[in-house]
């Protein structure tokens, strides 16, 4: 019993006035939920009046709620930063549209507290988040932030999909997509945040695209259902792309429409980029990479497989690839490299004919390592784990190029270094390196020696390296074997 307007607990006696409203609340919820039959938006504000009404009681379980249910003297800058959507009347059941929910609290979210900024022109929001709360919601347009530069902000825990008349030739979410006109900063934002998301876009577009941002990070997401790109990162620096799945179609694999596959899971046209332990199940181009120094790593690719006409990781960048592939795993889907250059290709697996392809565009390739990789094949005739493709122009301009140290099973091995043995009795010795080294007619080192098995001292020399082939010649004819270590790797 309460003494003196306070419980045995020493809290105030309002506090348990306050828990048996809250407790009637849901009582006379139950009793409507399961007695009446309500429309969608009765029944989206009966869910958010319990969503709250059990934050609150939460709270007072924790003995942390008096602020709210007693006036508060605190400034707006003190309130908390974080906004749920179904506070704004979004339906976590995804069967009205949320469209307009959403935009009202990304416009509270992206008001900021302070004059704060980071990057010069870009408004500091604090670390404001925008929660989904877990729910699932359906949009008719595409989320967007402000076209004034902001930064500091996080979007995170739900699912959104695509409405039927959702535009086409838009993204679900549009960082900078149509700011870049209106801003006169050099970026348009700054260390925005979008974690733990599902996206399906219905078929109606793209998934998320990010313009000419600084220090974006796109973790733990599942991206699906779009036709244009699943993820698209232009101009910009430092996105990082982390722990997601993306596919046009929902499979693991032999998909029955898979030749069928259309759009791009990840296409990076901006410097700097990181994509790291990303999944790619379904799109005909798994990552298409225009911009420089950008690094793959971890990446898993089974998007279309090559003979379907699929590619897992396009670069397109011909004379400044500047792009590292680490730990990467193609699965029956293949690189490509237009006139790479400064290209390194490290610790990945290709399995199901997967390999490499270099492809001329203008003739370059220089300063290109392909190295310690694994190469699985179906058998049969064999695939080369990497091809030139000089279906354009043969490359001309060749310099610092790598191809070694591969272990390869039911493919064929190319190589830019090759070493071999011939034994024979007579005064010519020729090793044909036709099979394995990498480039048609061209040998730039030799290295050889002649062991001899008796007790002749012949002269002996290098005699020719046309067609790949080693000629080594002595002034005798004696009996010997003629070990050959070539290299092609140099101007």
């Amino acid at each position: 019993m309460a003494l003196n307007g306070r419980l045995r607990s020493g809290r105030p006696a309002h506090h348990f006035l306050f828990i048996l409203g809250i407790a009637a609340i849901f009582s006379v919820s139950d009793i409507v939920t399961a007695n009446l039959s309500i429309s969608a938006d009765l029944l989206r504000r009966q869910q958010t009046t319990r969503h709250r009404s059990e934050s609150i009681l939460s709270a007072l379980a924790d003995g942390n709620a008096l602020s709210l249910i007693t006036p508060s003297s605190s400034s707006p800058q003190s309130r908390s930063r974080v906004y749920n959507v179904m506070d704004y009347g979004a339906d976590p059941t995804g069967i009205a549209d949320s469209t307009e929910a959403f935009k009202q609290a990304l416009s509270d979210a992206c008001g900021s507290p302070e004059d704060r900024r980071l990057m010069s022109e870009i408004t500091d929001l604090g670390g404001s988040e925008l929660n989904l709360g877990g729910g699932s919601y359906l949009i008719s347009s595409p989320l967007t932030l402000p076209s004034n530069p902001v930064g500091n902000i996080k979007i995170h825990g739900g699912s959104l999909r695509a409405s039927n008349d959702f535009p086409c030739e838009h993204y679900m979410i549009e960082l900078g997509f149509n700011s870049s006109k209106s801003t006169h900063s050099r970026y348009n934002f700054e260390f925005v945040t979008l974690s733990g998301l599902m996206i399906d876009a219905n078929y109606r577009g793209g998934g998320i695209v990010v313009i000419n941002s600084l220090r974006t990070t796109i973790n733990n997401c599942y991206i699906i259902h779009f036709t244009s790109d699943g993820i698209f990162i232009h101009s910009g620096h430092e996105t990082l792309i982390t722990n997601s799945f993306i596919g046009q179609h929902i499979t693991a694999g032999a998909h029955p429409l898979e030749k069928q596959f259309t759009g791009t899971g990840i296409r990076l046209t901006g410097n700097d980029n990181i994509v790291t332990d990303v999944v790619i199940f379904s799109a005909a181009i798994g990552i298409l990479v225009a911009g420089q120094a950008n690094i793959l790593t971890g990446v898993h690719c089974y998007n279309k497989a090559a003979a379907f006409g699929g590619t897992g990781i396009y670069l397109k960048l011909s004379g400044l690839t500047q792009t590292r592939i680490v730990n990467c795993y193609l699965d029956y889907t293949n690189i490509v490299s237009e006139d790479p250059v400064q290209l390194y290709v490290s610790g990945s697996f290709f399995f199901g004919d997967a390999n490499v392809v270099l492809k001329s565009v203008k003739g370059v390739m220089k300063g290109v390592n392909i190295v310690d990789n694994m190469f699985s094949g179906l058998g049969g005739e064999g695939v080369d784990i990497v091809r030139l493709d000089e279906s354009g122009e043969a490359f001309t301009a060749v310099d610092q190029v790598m191809v070694e140290r591969n272990m390869v099973d039911n493919m064929r091995v190319r190589s830019t270094v090759a070493k071999a043995s011939v034994q024979g009795n007579g005064t010519t010795w020729t090793v044909d390196f036709k099979p394995v080294l990498l480039f048609p007619n061209r040998i730039d080192h030799v290295q050889y020696a002649l062991l001899n098995t008796g007790s002749e001292f012949p002269k002996h020399a290098l005699r020719s390296v046309l067609d790949n082939m080693v000629v080594i010649e002595s002034n005798v004819q004696v009996e010997a074997t003629v070990y050959v270590h070539v290299e092609q790797r140099w101007k």
